[in-house]
């Protein structure tokens, strides 16, 4: 016989997880079960991340995302609180190096004033006095950014969800999907059930997901690799709170930065080069599946033309660390080559869209039993457990 739930979810990233947990805290009694491939949660983007509870500064006043992460900052704090989970808020320090910069940091304060987010405005003088070791010649401090480790939040989510009745399947690879008008069968090898309705909480896999379930995406999920080192132990000290650059607005990504880790350790990173296996984490992993795979999408192409200056400044930084080294001590003089240790990469799902954009806001697939999450932009960890109530709300509403 066939088990029957009522819902279930595709993947054991933090928000696949505060999915499940969100169905079985509005919904009593219903039963969800929780499938993920690997055999611990969170292997791939949520345990790869640098571990900061964001304040959402940097996103559009009233925008989605920016909402999103504002909660998501209060209630993963208040999930931390009330599990006893460790986190500190260092705050982030924003900081410019040159009169362009200034401007940028000039129109991020306003940005700050617009999302209600407290910041203070720091000199050459007070940046150094704040963080000696930290050179700008401005800066913006944000007091409310935090440290975590967000594998231990998302262990918590899992224990509570299972201690609420929801189900946990480890190792259990979706091979099939198959939709019709009651339920959606979901084959996992030799074993099968049925769930009334189904959200995919994919992320690195989520098109291909989409495309097993009969779905017919017109983006590309192509990975990008984020390269992180660790400081030497006798550096660790070097700043209390975090350290970013302006952003760049012509780039995708925040830009290498400093973050004291909540274990005590102190990384720099990551940058944003072109990645050439999904989840292939050591350096040079390469998957000729993952690569024909967007290799053979328009949009990559497109998406290279368009970035191709910017990509190859990537891409040098990666395989040259003395260039690596160069930006970080463009806000940071006092580092040197040997205090860059090694340290596993990870890789952000980045969806593509046939014009070659890249997407930066959320991207929904759906049938009638069927809710893919193909594009949950960052800050999604920080934004979990909102993005999760997101998720909830749309499929009561689709009811």
């Amino acid at each position: 016989m066939t088990i029957e739930y009522d819902y279930c979810i595709v993947g054991g990233g933090i928000v696949g997880v505060a999915t499940a947990l969100a169905l079985v805290t509005r919904f009593p009694g219903a039963g969800v079960v929780l499938v993920e491939k690997e055999a611990e949660l969170g292997r791939h983007q949520t345990g790869h991340n640098s571990g900061v509870i964001h304040s959402g500064i940097y996103y559009a006043p009233g925008s989605l995302k920016a909402k999103l992460c504002a909660e998501g900052e209060r209630r993963t704090k208040e999930f931390c609180r009330e599990h006893a989970i460790a986190f500190e808020e260092r705050g982030k320090l924003i900081v410019a190096t040159s009169p362009v910069e200034e401007q940028r940091l000039d129109a991020l304060a306003d940005r700050a004033k617009l999302n209600n987010i407290a910041t203070e405005a720091l000199t050459k003088d007070s940046i150094a006095e704040r963080e000696p070791n930290i050179s700008g010649t401005k800066a913006l401090f944000v007091p409310a950014a935090a440290i975590v480790d967000y594998l231990e939040v998302l262990a918590r989510m899992a224990d509570t969800f299972v201690a609420r009745g929801g189900t946990l399947l480890l190792n259990s690879a979706v091979h099939g999907l198959a939709e019709d008008t009651e339920a959606v069968r979901v084959q996992l090898g030799d074993r099968a059930f049925r769930a009334k309705k189904l959200i995919a909480c994919a992320g690195l896999q989520s098109d291909r997901l989409a495309r097993l379930a009969g779905l017919k995406p017109t983006h590309q999920i192509v990975p990008f690799r984020g390269e992180y080192y660790r400081l030497r132990s006798e550096r660790a000290g070097l700043c209390n709170s975090m350290i970013y650059p302006v952003p760049d607005p012509d780039l995708p990504f925040l830009g290498i930065h400093l973050t004291p880790m909540i274990d005590g350790r102190l990384t720099v990173g990551p940058n944003a080069v072109l990645g050439f296996s999904r989840e292939g984490y050591p350096k040079f992993s390469f998957s000729i599946p993952d690569v024909a795979t967007y290799a053979t999408f328009p949009g990559f192409w497109r998406t290279i033309a368009a970035n191709f200056k910017s990509g190859v400044t990537e891409m040098m930084d990666s395989v040259f660390k003395q260039r690596y080294l160069r930006a970080c001590q463009k806000y940071c003089p006092s580092l040197e080559i040997e205090d860059l240790q090694p340290m596993s990469a990870g890789i952000r799902a980045q969806a593509v869209a046939a014009d070659g954009s890249l997407i930066h806001d959320f991207l929904f697939l759906e049938s009638a039993r069927q809710l893919h999450v193909c594009n949950a932009p960052s800050p999604a960890a920080t934004s979990a457990m909102p993005i999760a109530d997101m998720i909830v709300d749309r499929l009561q509403a689709a009811a």
